[in-house]
C-alpha cells in the first residue's frame, strides 16, 4: 500500500507526521512522496488559525480531484476539533481525533465502512509507553537534515485565543530516559535536533519528581554527544539561569538562538489574552538573556487586532519590538477560534487595520533582520546544511557556495556577501566540528 503523508502546522505536528509514517511502514506500507501515486492520503491537520481549518479542507478537496481512487485519512488538530466536518468531506475514509500514530497507522487499511471511521484517541503521547509496532521511539525524520525531538506534548495554560490546548489536551512529560533514546537514535542521522513540543518549558512538571527544560537539556548534553541542540519555542518566563548557563557554555551544542511568544506589548491586551506576563517582565528578561548572551537569534510571535486592540497598544507593541533585538518575527492577525475564550468577546478590530498593523510590524522586523544580517559579515559560524542552502546555530538561513561535503555534520565557516545575500564559501579545509 502507497501511502502519502501532509503536514499542516508546527514542528509537534511534523513530529507527529513522522511517527505516523514510522508506524505505517512497520506494518508494510510504503510512503510516497506523491499524492497521485498513493492509495491512502494521510492529512496532518492544525487549527492555529481559521485558515488553517481552510486550508486543510481545501487540500483535501484537491487530492480527491486529482486522485479521486486514494482514500484520506484526517488527522491532527482540526481533526480532534472538528472531526463531523472532515467526515462530510468526499472522499474521507477515517478520522483521527488526534495525532496517535498507531491509530492512524490501523486507519489506513480498515475494513470498508458504509462511513468515514472515527476514532476518538486526542493524545499524542498517550501511546509512548507501549511500544507499537514501530517502536515508541522515532528512528529519523525522513529527508531532513534536521531532526525533531518531541519532549511533551499539550498545555495548561489558557490564552484565550488558543485552540491548540482543546486540540491537544493537558500538558504531559515523556520519560525522560525515552527522551535520551530517542536523541541518541535521531543523532545517528541528524547533526542537529530540535527540542519541540507544545508547551517544552512545562517539561517534567507532571513527573515524580519533577524535571525541568534546563535539566532535560543538561541531560542531553551529557549523554548525546557530536550533535547540536535548538530549543524550539518557549516562554520569556521559562528560560530560568541553568538553561541560559548551558547555551553559554556547550561550545555552540546549544544553538544561540531563542523563540520567545509575545503575542503583545500592551498590558491591556496580554490581560485579555489571559497571558501570565506583562510586557516589563517580557522586556525585562529578554534584555538580561541577550546581555548575557551577546550575539543571538531572537525571534517572537506577535498577534496584532486582537478584540479592544487600540492604536495605543499597537504603538506599545511596536516600541517593544524597536527596542529589544529582535532578528526576525512571526506576526499573525487575529483569528477567532471557535471554543475559544476570545472568540465569545466584543470590540472586534477591523480586518484592514489589523492586517496594517501586522504589515507595519513585518517590515520592523524585516530592517531589523537585515541589519543583523549586516553585522555578521566577514564572522564565524556554525552551520548545517538543509538543500542547498545552510542554517547558522543563530537560525541565518545563507547560501552555500563550493563543494557539497560528503559528511554530515556541524560545519564551521566565515559568512561572507552581504546583508541581503550572506553566504559561506566552503572548502575542503573548512572545519567540521
Amino acid at each position: 500500500m502507497r501511502v502519502y503523508y501532509h503536514t499542516f502546522g508546527c514542528k509537534a505536528n511534523q513530529y507527529d507526521t513522522e511517527r505516523m509514517r514510522q508506524e505505517g511502514e512497520a506494518r508494510g506500507a510504503r510512503s510516497t512522496t506523491s499524492w497521485l501515486d498513493a492509495e491512502v492520503c494521510v492529512v496532518n491537520t492544525c487549527t492555529v488559525t481559521n485558515q488553517a481549518d481552510a486550508q486543510a479542507r481545501r487540500f483535501i478537496r484537491r487530492l480527491h480531484r486529482e486522485n479521486p481512487d486514494a482514500r484520506v485519512v484526517v488527522a491532527g488538530c482540526s481533526a480532534a476539533l472538528k472531526a463531523s466536518m472532515y467526515e462530510s468531506l468526499d472522499g474521507v475514509a477515517g478520522v483521527v481525533e488526534g495525532h496517535d500514530p498507531v491509530a492512524v497507522a490501523l486507519a489506513l487499511d480498515p475494513p470498508l465502512p458504509e462511513k468515514p471511521v472515527q476514532i476518538e484517541l486526542r493524545r499524542s503521547l498517550d501511546r509512548m509507553d507501549m511500544e507499537p509496532v514501530g517502536g515508541e521511539i522515532l528512528r529519523h525524520r525522513q529527508g531532513a537534515t534536521r531532526g525533531w525531538l518531541k519532549i511533551q506534548d499539550g498545555c495548561d495554560r489558557k490564552c484565550s485565543f488558543c485552540a491548540t490546548r482543546l486540540a491537544r489536551g493537558p500538558s504531559r512529560s515523556r520519560d525522560p530516559e525515552e527522551v535520551v533514546r530517542e536523541a541518541a537514535q535521531l543523532a545517528r542521522h541528524h547533526p542537529e535536533l530540535v527540542i519541540t513540543g507544545i508547551h517544552i518549558g512545562h517539561f517534567g512538571l507532571d513527573l515524580d519528581p519533577h524535571w525541568s527544560l534546563s535539566r532535560m537539556l543538561a541531560h542531553l548534553l551529557e549523554r548525546v554527544p557530536d550533535v547540536r541542540f535548538r530549543l524550539g519555542s518557549v516562554e520569556a518566563t521559562e528560560v530560568d539561569d541553568l538553561l541560559l548557563e548551558l547555551m553559554e557554555t556547550s561550545g555552540g551544542r546549544v544553538a544561540p538562538h531563542l523563540h520567545m511568544p509575545l503575542q503583545s506589548g500592551a498590558d491591556p491586551v496580554l490581560r485579555r489574552m489571559r497571558r501570565w506576563h506583562t510586557r516589563e517582565m517580557y522586556r525585562s528578561r529578554t534584555l538580561e538573556i541577550c546581555d548575557r548572551m551577546g550575539s543571538m537569534g531572537l525571534g517572537a510571535d506577535v498577534i496584532t487586532g486582537f478584540p479592544g486592540e487600540t492604536a495605543d497598544d499597537h504603538a506599545q507593541t511596536v516600541a517593544l519590538v524597536e527596542e529589544l533585538p529582535f532578528t526576525y518575527l512571526h506576526v499573525f492577525p487575529y483569528s477567532p477560534r471557535d471554543g475559544t475564550a476570545a472568540a465569545t468577546g466584543s470590540d472586534p478590530v477591523p480586518q484592514r487595520i489589523s492586517g496594517e498593523r501586522s504589515r507595519e510590524l513585518r517590515t520592523l522586523a524585516q530592517e531589523k533582520g537585515s541589519r543583523y544580517r549586516e553585522g555578521r559579515v566577514g564572522e564565524e559560524a556554525r552551520v548545517v546544511l538543509e538543500g542547498d542552502a545552510a542554517l547558522t546555530g543563530d537560525y541565518l538561513r545563507v547560501g552555500w557556495e563550493g563543494p557539497r561535503p560528503e559528511e554530515t555534520g556541524v560545519f564551521s565557516a566565515t559568512l561572507q556577501g552581504s546583508g541581503e545575500h550572506l553566504y559561506i564559501a566552503w572548502s575542503r579545509d573548512s572545519s567540521l566540528n
